[in-house]
C-alpha cells in the first residue's frame, strides 16, 4: 500500500466518525493532490466492503471490544475498534482493493522512424513511422494506440490478458502476434500468429492468424490477409488486397517520412499488390507504374495524379 493509500484510508476511518470536525485539514489534504480525491474515495469503498466481511466472520475472529459506556465518546471508540479491524484486512487485501494508480507514459515516432519497445514478460510492440503509442508503467499488459500503426508481440498469460484499445475498438491478446492501424476514424487488427478477441465485452470476435477487423463507427467488417503480410511493414513491404489509394497513401507517408498526397479523383480507387519501400525511396517514379498514376514530386512531398 501506498503512503497515500495509508493516508486515504486514516482520512476515511476519520470521516467516518460522527464526532469527526476536521473538515479544514481534511479540505486541504484532498486540494493538495488531484489524485487524493480518488484514492479517498477507493479507501471508502475498500472500508465498506472490509467493514462488511470483519462482520460476516466467525466470533473470535476479530479481538473483542469492551461494551460501550454512556458518554460522548463511546460511538467513536466502538467505531474504531470495528474500523481498526476492518482496515487490518484492506492492508491484507491492499492489492485488490486499492489498486495500484495508472501511471500513462506515450511512446511516439517520427514519419519514417521505426522504434522498438519492450514491455516486460517477454512481450515487446514495435511503432511504425508517425505513431503514438500510450502505455502504463503501473500495468505493462496494456496499451493503448492513438495513431499510426503498432506490431504487438504478446506472451500470452491466462491469468492476466494483454489488452490493447484503438479508437473505440478493445482488444484482448490470446497468445499473440498482432498489427493495430489506426487512422482517422478507421482502427484495423489484423493477426499474424496466435489470436486476438475483439471486443470482449461485446461482439467478442475470435480472429485468427490471416484474419482482419476493421472498424468504422460501429461497423465492424471482417477480412483476410495473408499471415506473412500482417506487419510487413517492419521489414520493408507494404502489401494490400483492395485498400483505396488515400489509405495506401498515409502509409507511404508513415513509413517513408514524406508527405505523399492522391487527387481526390483517384482516393477510392482500389490497390493490390505489394509495395517495396526500399525501391520507392530510390525511385519515385516506379511507383507510378505500381499504382497505375502519375507521380508527381517537389519539395512539397509526391502527388498521384491520373495519367494524362
Amino acid at each position: 500500500m501506498t503512503a497515500i493509500d495509508e493516508q486515504a484510508l486514516d482520512w476515511a476511518a476519520r470521516v467516518a466518525d460522527r464526532d469527526f470536525t476536521d473538515w479544514e485539514n481534511f479540505t486541504a489534504w484532498l486540494e493538495a493532490d488531484p489524485v487524493h480525491a480518488a484514492r479517498y474515495d477507493a479507501a471508502v469503498a475498500a472500508l465498506a466492503d472490509a467493514e462488511s466481511a470483519v462482520a460476516q466472520l466467525p466470533p473470535g475472529a476479530v479481538p473483542a471490544t469492551p461494551p460501550p459506556r454512556r458518554g460522548s465518546g463511546t460511538t467513536r471508540r466502538f467505531r474504531w475498534a470495528g474500523l481498526a479491524a476492518a482496515a487490518a484486512l484492506v492492508g491484507a487485501l491492499s492489492i485488490t482493493l486499492l489498486p495500484e494508480r495508472a501511471r500513462p507514459y506515450e511512446v511516439e515516432t517520427r514519419a519514417g522512424e521505426q522504434r522498438e519497445v519492450a514491455l516486460g514478460e517477454g512481450s515487446s510492440l514495435v511503432l511504425a513511422g508517425a505513431s503514438l503509442v500510450v502505455l502504463d508503467r503501473a500495468d505493462a499488459r496494456r496499451a493503448t494506440v492513438e495513431r499510426g500503426e503498432a506490431l504487438f508481440r504478446v506472451r500470452h498469460d491466462p491469468a492476466r490478458p494483454f489488452r490493447v484499445r484503438a479508437g473505440g475498438l478493445a482488444l484482448t491478446d490470446i497468445g499473440t502476434v498482432f498489427d493495430v492501424k489506426r487512422t482517422g476514424i478507421v482502427t484495423r487488427v489484423a493477426v499474424a500468429e496466435g489470436a486476438v478477441l475483439v471486443d470482449p465485452e461485446g461482439a467478442a470476435l475470435r480472429l485468427d492468424p490471416g484474419e482482419t477487423a476493421t472498424a468504422e463507427g460501429d461497423r465492424l467488417v471482417e477480412g483476410r490477409i495473408a499471415a506473412a503480410d500482417v506487419g510487413a511493414w517492419r521489414d520493408g513491404r507494404l502489401a494490400y488486397d483492395g485498400a483505396a489509394l488515400d489509405e495506401v497513401a498515409a502509409d507511404l507517408s508513415r513509413q517513408l517520412g514524406r508527405p505523399v498526397r492522391v487527387a481526390p479523383a483517384l482516393a477510392r480507387r482500389p490497390f493490390r499488390g505489394t509495395l517495396d519501400l526500399t525501391a520507392l525511396r530510390a525511385d519515385p517514379v516506379t511507383l507510378g507504374a505500381l499504382l497505375d498514376v502519375r507521380v508527381r514530386t517537389d519539395a512539397g512531398g509526391w502527388t498521384l495524379e491520373p495519367r494524362e
